[in-house]
C-alpha cells in the first residue's frame, strides 16, 4: 500500500480522517458509491469538500493510486467526483487507480475550482 506523503491526514480541527495508517490485514475495504442526501450535516459536507480540495491540490487531473486514502471518505465521492482510472477496476485493491472526474467535481464543489479560490490551510494549530 502506497502512502501519500504530504497528503493531509484529516480535516483540520475535526475527527474526519482522510488517510489510514496501515493496510488492513483482511484486505482493503471495498470502495462503494454512497448516496449523499441534501439533509446531511454541515460538518459532513465540509469534510467532503475538504477531501475533494486535498485530492485536487495533491493529484490534480492525474490518475492516482488509492493507497492509504480512507475508503469511507472516498466512497462519499466515488462514481461521481472520483472515478476509476482503469478497466477492469478492483474496488478492494489498495493499488486501484482513480482520478478526479473534473466536470462533475467542478459542478459539485465550484468553490474549490474557482480561479480565485483560496488555498486550504492544512495546519491545525488547535490544542498546541
Amino acid at each position: 500500500m502506497i502512502k501519500h506523503r504530504g497528503f493531509p491526514g484529516r480535516l483540520p480541527s475535526s475527527d474526519y480522517q482522510f488517510t489510514i495508517r496501515r493496510a488492513n490485514k483482511a484486505g482493503a475495504t471495498p470502495l462503494i458509491s454512497r448516496k449523499r442526501y441534501a439533509d446531511r450535516r454541515p460538518a459532513d459536507k465540509r469534510a467532503d469538500a475538504g477531501f475533494m480540495a486535498a485530492l485536487w491540490e495533491y493529484f490534480g487531473e492525474e490518475p492516482f493510486e488509492r493507497g492509504n486514502l480512507d475508503a469511507g471518505r472516498l466512497s462519499w465521492l466515488f462514481e461521481r467526483e472520483v472515478i476509476a482510472a482503469e478497466s477492469p477496476f478492483d474496488p478492494k485493491s489498495y493499488e486501484a487507480l482513480l482520478r478526479i472526474n473534473l466536470p462533475i467535481a467542478q459542478v459539485s464543489y465550484p468553490e474549490i475550482f474557482a480561479p480565485d479560490a483560496d488555498p486550504v490551510d492544512w495546519d491545525d494549530d488547535e490544542g498546541v
